[in-house]
């Protein structure tokens, strides 16, 4: 296939998955949707070496570490002391995913599958692009399959349970707002007011000229502190992954005032870059036959059943700790399996199905969106990627 078509092709399966999450509300993901597309697509005709042709693996692979630093800018760290518990019950609900997952899954599917399963469950495409380098590396195709569907499926674990588990608690806020037992001027429901304007912890460096802050210059300085990264990285001998480093870098960078918030997104490249990073993702289903995708039913259920329970146990033991009702705590313990936009998409459908009056939504939105955006930022942007660059170096 020329490179030309190829890139439609890909263009295409993208568009179609986005169109069809948008109007299910992230329901089925676009992840999902083009995933089953890709490897149904392979199934019947089209080419494997489809991402091959469309001349794009390189350069995907290459902007792993920008697209690093990009997702270091959109967290601050006032946001995460803002909402330490909820910080608190997401890594703890991470890191038991992972040690149910290494205990209790190495002897029931395999420690093959074990151990790289919490990539994609903890956290989204760059944890289980850690994982799947590792497995490419050790010449094991079926756990890059196995990797890819964990990574399509996750939605279909982690909504249900959060709508649930949300679904509950709004029907308990909206009870005490009414009978007047929560302030209706609470403080903590204005948090999120404009988390854009929070200053940053540690800024020395003045904000480039608005003239400056050109696409190409943007790009510039992402790179150039994704650069950084994997020459620190190196200089360490690899044991702080670089990935891991290019977050780091970026968290920093962006703190020191080097970096502005959102840096791809203003120099208008995240769409593109988005583009080209799930392309390495989706090239491992050209070696799903159906016959494998088959035989890992089993070990993909039980890794999601094992990483539930862990997730579980520990989100509902720190909602005693911190007061907390433990459907909250829950829904903040899931949202490794969706992150954004799905935390910001299930807060919003609760509150408007819960809430009778505009100032009944408005309120319960406000208690419990901040909560899940730092929830789905903490997992899926900074945790899973060093839970993953850990766990790397188990399988």
């Amino acid at each position: 296939m020329d490179t030309i078509t190829a890139l439609l092709v890909i263009a295409v399966v993208y568009a179609i998955g986005d169109y069809v999450s948008q109007k299910t509300k992230a329901i089925f993901s676009m992840l999902f949707v083009s995933g089953i597309i890709f490897m149904v697509g392979f199934w019947f005709g089209v080419p494997k070496t489809l991402f091959e042709d469309a001349a794009i693996v390189k350069l995907s692979l290459a902007l792993i570490p920008t697209l690093m630093v990009h997702m270091g800018t959109l967290m601050r760290l006032k946001d995460l002391q803002e909402e330490w518990k909820t910080v608190i019950i997401a890594l703890s609900a991470i890191i038991a995913a992972g040690i149910v997952l290494f205990l209790i899954g190495s002897p029931l599917i395999g420690k093959e599958f074990a151990v790289p399963a919490a990539g994609p469950i903890s956290g989204g495409v760059v944890a289980t692009l850690i994982m799947s380098e590792a497995a490419k590396a050790k010449g094991l195709e079926t756990v890059l399959v196995f990797l890819t569907l964990l990574l399509v499926l996750q939605n279909f674990v982690g909504l249900p349970i959060a709508s649930i588990c949300l679904s509950r608690e709004g029907h308990r806020l909206r009870d005490a707002y009414r009978s007047g037992g929560v302030l209706k001027d609470d403080k903590s429901s204005k948090s999120e007011a404009n988390p854009a304007e929070k200053e940053r912890k540690w800024k020395f460096i003045p904000e480039t000229p608005k003239e400056l802050q050109t696409p190409f210059i943007l790009i510039m300085k992402t790179m150039l502190v994704g650069w950084l990264a994997v020459v620190a990285s190196t200089l360490l001998g690899g044991v702080i992954d670089k990935f891991v480093m290019a977050l780091i870098f970026g968290i920093i960078f962006y703190e020191i005032g080097f970096l502005e918030p959102k840096i791809l997104t203003r120099a208008n490249s995240e769409g593109f870059t988005l583009f080209a990073l799930l392309v390495p993702i989706f090239m491992n289903l050209n070696k799903a036959t159906p016959g494998m995708v088959i035989s890992l039913i089993v070990p993909i259920v039980l890794s999601f059943a094992i990483a539930v329970v862990g997730i579980a146990i520990s989100s509902v033991i720190l909602s005693r700790i911190f007061k907390y009702s433990w459907e909250m705590s829950l829904a903040i313990g899931v949202c490794c399996l969706f992150g954004f936009p799905g935390t910001f998409i299930v807060s919003q459908e609760v509150a408007n199905a819960v809430g009778e009056t505009p100032e009944e939504k408005e309120f319960v939105l406000t208690k419990i969106l901040p909560k899940m955006l730092v929830s789905g930022f903490t997992t899926v942007t900074i945790a899973s990627v060093f839970l993953a660059g850990f766990l790397v170096k188990l399988l």
